[in-house]
């Protein structure tokens, strides 16, 4: 079979899901890291430093380009398996299993998917499109701030404040994103390394083990960030 029949099947998608899955699964880690410096309680000065490290690292840059084509095609390929699978199953059973036969989450991936993705755009559009592309300027009372080193870096904490401050409509909607994310990995982190081979039965329980409390922390540190800023918990 050629590689290009490969990835156009069934099983090939799978494996492309799983593959750019696991790769935005590591990139959540490293998210959530770097989100967490925001409570140093240092006045941003912890956060802005790794912020600042991230943004302006070759290597780094590099691999978010390579971060936002997994993005692209994790996307992609999960609309094209759902398409897929609704139209294997174009009449509903006359008995519904409900839970019995897979959980709800499992089964609303894609609804959840589309949740997240129109998080993911709020997301870059407050921090990443400002950082990267020079809009952060005009935003009222941000000012860079400058450390021993000399260097002048963007404020990016101030800006975090701008959002998230005195904004209730939109902490609601991350913490709404944050949930939907939540549900989304408590399916897809186990359902990608089974993709992979993983099927012993050690490994699959160590797994769900794994997938259930990565899928509670990590969305829970994403959404205690905006919850913070609100209440006041960072300064």
């Amino acid at each position: 079979m050629k590689w290009s029949a490969f990835f156009t099947s069934s099983v090939g998608k799978k494996l492309v899901m799983a593959l750019t899955g696991i790769s935005l699964i590591l990139f959540l880690v490293v998210h959530a890291g770097l989100n967490a410096c925001i409570w140093a309680n240092d006045n941003g000065e912890m956060f802005n430093k790794a912020a600042h490290f991230m943004g302006s690292t070759v290597v780094i840059r590099i691999l978010e380009i390579g971060l936002f084509a997994f993005f692209f095609l994790h996307i992609i390929q999960g609309y094209v398996l759902t398409a897929q699978n609704s139209k294997r199953k174009p009449v509903k059973y006359a008995v519904s299993y409900g839970n019995r036969g897979s959980k709800w989450y499992s089964r609303s991936m894609g609804l959840l998917g589309t949740l997240i993705l129109l998080f993911l755009v709020m997301h870059i559009y407050h921090f990443w499109t400002p950082s990267r592309l020079g809009g952060m300027a005009g935003i009222h009372e941000l000012e860079p701030v400058t450390y021993m080193d000399g260097r002048e870096i963007h404020n990016l904490y101030a800006e975090m404040l701008n959002v998230f401050q005195d904004n209730l409509i939109v902490v609601i909607i991350y913490v709404l994103g944050c949930f939907s994310l939540a549900w989304h990995l408590m399916h897809g982190f186990q359902s990608a390394f089974k993709t992979m081979g993983v099927h012993n039965k050690r490994y699959i329980s160590l797994l769900k083990a794994l997938g259930t409390g990565f899928s509670i922390i990590v969305p829970l540190v994403f959404a205690l960030m905006p919850i913070s800023m609100y209440l006041g918990w960072v300064k």
